[in-house]
């Protein structure tokens, strides 16, 4: 991190150089120290900048120019997300910088930092990744700008874009460089996208698929054609009237030959100055974009960006169990650098204790990101490599008092589930696994992670495992031992689950099961909690203005809420991150999941900040500020029944002095990046009432 550090180690200079919104912590929860630690492994000499200042020049020469290429990153959140919340207003603290202290990075941050690089050194190699690069990497909505942002690669000006998983990439990117390549002529790199020339393509076998109108290339899955039948030129005789002798082509044979064509094949997408005017093309790109995303049939994209094309190659392939081990088996430090002193860093003293167990989650839901980062096919590590990092927390990191915060994820218990057969995945062209339904094809044994929960808990030094990351009930529910398991050991009194909603409108828009999933799973969980002797409870997540929501679906959400005795302190409004389908939704009013026309389905949305305020009050009916907002809005429903002071009604008809005068709206939002949640016990009484409520990462 400095040319001290560079000196005791005997370097004149760096191979490669990272830069980061992010405090630099050494632990592989974080971007930065995960690639940096992978890239030394590799045998090259990488330095580090966090948080440089950002209005010079001056913090990207202190470690000098790299010998290879500057790897630039907004850090472990996107830079906007991390700024802003959902209602615009800038966030008072940044879990990922010392002592909370928010503003240490610019908006947009990929896009300056890689633009202070060039001016640093011009002429150098920038390379650009993480979450903010992935999620921008076509033109994208951009909810800050309300307005259509072209790709984040001709505004950073970087030479190349990494997204997803980066590994793969990065590591054959560094060594094709040390080696002599030129980054211009690096294009054939999975999880990569560039810049190229208008109508470029890799060679004259490839073939271009046209999909710049709303469907007019029509279905983009081609079945191969069971009964294809194809000439044979051999020594055969011709027959008589001349035609060539025909045979049946094996289905492997045409698969092999499906899978050569679609390497050599890339779909244009409609360009950004087409999509970034006309909601209904926007939509169709999107979903485009999302039916290419299974690394076993996605083909190349290509966006015209003016006179120039953006070029998407094909997702990364997962790691394997045993590269996964190896990249969260590195020599890591696991504790922040120490040129921040006794500094408290709020996201390392929440994941200070915890274990990464897998990556990926194949939900689909389309409100979250991880999907089109991570990837739906889950990359589980094995038991060993996970009690081995566990014995090592125990022995390295400070305070350790054997409670193991989080053995999890994206989710709690996708580890180790996949499709029961590869051929098959390879060839899917779902957007989720589990909506509407649980695939037949995919695996739900849960036997992997009971192992391991039992495992991990017997350690030496080890007294709690608790599982913090969000739970996927409706697979869950699929394996009652491991509810058992869960519920008896490994639940500190609440437990996170996220239904989202109640209604089958917004659910339908978030690719979420219904509620039926759930009350399967509370009865499971409160049998076996009784059983086990303990008072536990279940945390649940719901989301306002989601699109599709109507003002009735978050007026029923509060009365499911107040009959289970819910009340929820803090909650979240839907805030469209780029990329993601649902902001698909927000922006074009269409249903990407389903085939569009220029008439297909239209998708309601709350763009209005008093009706957000008011389904986000709907979520917290109990909070007396609101109850003014409430019933205006339900005299206004024709819901007047709904105001009074018996068990039937929702509110009350009186107002406290004291709420009167306070303005109305609800503090707390969540975020989908960052969805840490405080919610107040249900409304019966009971002695865990009494204790502070739990708050998790």
């Amino acid at each position: 991190m400095s040319r001290q550090e560079m000196e005791a180690l005997g370097w004149d200079s760096c191979d490669i150089i990272l830069v980061t919104g992010d405090a630099y912590i050494d632990h592989p929860s974080f971007g930065m120290a995960l690639v940096g630690r992978l890239l030394e492994a590799q045998g090259f000499r990488v330095g580090i900048i966090c948080q440089p200042e950002w209005n010079s020049a001056l913090d990207f020469k202190k470690l000098g120019a790299p010998n290879l290429f500057f790897g630039v990153t907004a850090g472990n959140m996107d830079s906007m997300v991390n700024r802003y919340t959902a209602d615009h207003k800038i966030r008072s603290d940044d879990a990922y910088t010392p002592h909370g202290e928010p503003n240490k990075r610019p908006d947009r941050a990929v896009t300056v930092y890689a633009q202070r690089c060039r001016e640093a050194f011009p002429g150098c190699t920038v390379v650009i990744g993480s979450i903010e690069a992935s999620l921008r990497r076509i033109a994208h909505y951009d909810y800050w700008s309300d307005k259509v942002r072209r790709s984040v690669l001709p505004d950073s000006k970087a030479d190349i874009l990494i997204f997803g998983n980066a590994e793969r990439a990065i590591v054959e990117l560094a060594h094709r460089l040390a080696k002599g390549e030129k980054i211009a002529s690096i294009r054939d790199l999975r999880g990569t996208a560039f810049m190229t020339p208008a109508g470029w393509l890799p060679g004259t076998d490839w073939e271009v698929i046209d999909s710049t109108q709303v469907d007019t290339p029509g279905p983009l899955i081609r079945h191969a054609d069971p009964y294809a039948m194809q000439a044979v030129a051999d020594s055969t005789p011709p027959a008589p009237d001349g035609a060539l002798p025909i045979r049946i082509v094996p289905r492997s044979e045409r698969l092999a030959a499906l899978r050569e064509k679609r390497a050599h094949t890339v779909v244009r997408l409609p360009a950004y100055e087409c999509v970034k005017d006309d909601p209904v093309l926007y939509a169709h790109a999107s979903r485009t974009f999302h039916l290419e995303s299974n690394p076993g049939n996605a083909r190349a994209l290509v966006q015209a960006h003016g006179e120039r094309d953006v070029w998407l190659n094909p997702p990364p392939l997962p790691l394997s169990t045993e590269e996964l081990d190896a990249v969260y088996e590195l020599p890591y430090a696991r504790r922040p650098h120490p040129a921040y002193g006794e500094a408290k860093i709020p996201a390392w003293e929440m994941i200070r204790f915890s274990v990464n167990i897998m990556r990926g989650c194949f939900g689909g839901c389309t409100f979250c990101s991880i999907t089109e980062h991570e990837g739906r096919i889950i990359q589980s590590r094995s038991e060993d490599s996970v009690i081995r990092e566990i014995e090592e927390m125990r022995d390295k990191t400070p305070g350790f008092t054997g409670i193991v915060s989080d053995l999890g994820g994206p989710t709690a218990n996708m580890y180790h589930l996949k499709c029961k057969d590869e051929k098959i995945e390879s060839a899917c062209r779902r957007l989720s696994c589990v909506y509407p339904d649980i695939c037949e094809n995919l695996g739900t044994d849960h036997a992997p992670l009971i192992s391991l929960y039992r495992r991990a808990r017997t350690l030496k030094g080890v007294k709690k495992v608790l599982i913090g990351s969000g739970l996927r009930y409706d697979l869950a529910v699929r394996s009652p031992e491991y509810i058992k398991e869960l519920v008896t050991h490994h639940v500190g009194g609440y437990l996170k689950i996220a239904p989202e909603h109640t209604e089958t409108g917004p659910l339908s828009k978030m690719m979420k099961p219904g509620m039926g999933a759930y009350d399967r799973f509370k009865q499971l969980f409160d049998r076996f909690s009784r059983e086990a002797g303990k008072e536990q409870y279940l945390i649940p997540y719901f989301i306002a203005a989601h699109p599709g929501t109507t003002d009735e679906d978050m007026m029923n959400l509060a009365l499911w809420l107040k009959k289970n005795n819910f009340r929820l302190d803090q909650v979240q409004t839907f805030l469209p991150t780029p990329m993601a389908l649902a902001t698909t939704m927000y922006h074009s009013e269409r249903n990407p999941l389903r085939k569009l026309s220029r008439d297909s389905e239209k998708v309601g949305t709350v763009r209005n900040g008093r009706q957000r305020k008011l389904q986000k009050a709907f979520l917290r009916y109990h909070d007396p500020a609101n109850w003014p907002q409430l019933r205006e809005a339900l005299k206004a429903m024709g819901r007047a029944d709904l105001i009074g002071n018996g068990k039937k009604h929702l509110i009350p008809a009186w107002q406290p002095a004291a709420a009167a005068a306070a303005p109305g709206g609800t503090p707390g939002t969540r975020t989908q990046a960052a969805k840490s949640t405080k919610n107040s016990p249900p409304a019966k009484p009971f002695a865990a009432r009494r204790r502070p409520p739990l708050r998790q990462p």
